[in-house]
């Protein structure tokens, strides 16, 4: 029944938003309406963002969590360009991660399963 979870999250810019996942995170922008809401894609995985003027600041208390087959390659694709808050490196839970602040300040987490 369920065929999949898109987080949705606030953003108070929608085009540095949409440039940040494209350029840095080789999203691609697949549905837009004007500047009030986009989805992006890469691998069969979604984020969407919407601006309203109802809303203050971008908050979120969760960090939206991204599986990878290799981090090691994804990392060397984007170290450049943004700042680690951890990692890369195995977390005491098994996974082999790094985390990063995006353009909104919303922290976003790639992993890969190790052995």
């Amino acid at each position: 029944m369920f065929k999949s979870v898109v987080p949705m999250l606030h953003t108070l810019d929608m085009q540095a938003t949409v440039q940040f996942y494209e350029e840095v995170l080789g999203f691609t922008c697949v549905g837009r309406f004007e500047n009030e809401w986009c989805r992006l894609e890469r691998d069969g995985v979604a984020i969407m963002y919407f601006c309203v003027d109802e809303f203050d600041q971008p908050a979120a208390t969760a960090t939206q969590y991204f599986y990878v087959d290799d981090l090691d390659a994804f990392w060397d694709s984007i170290k450049d360009k943004v700042t680690a808050v951890w990692g890369p490196g195995k977390m005491p839970y098994g996974m082999y991660e790094v985390g990063i602040k995006e353009v909104n300040g919303y922290q976003l987490s790639f992993g890969q399963e190790r052995e």
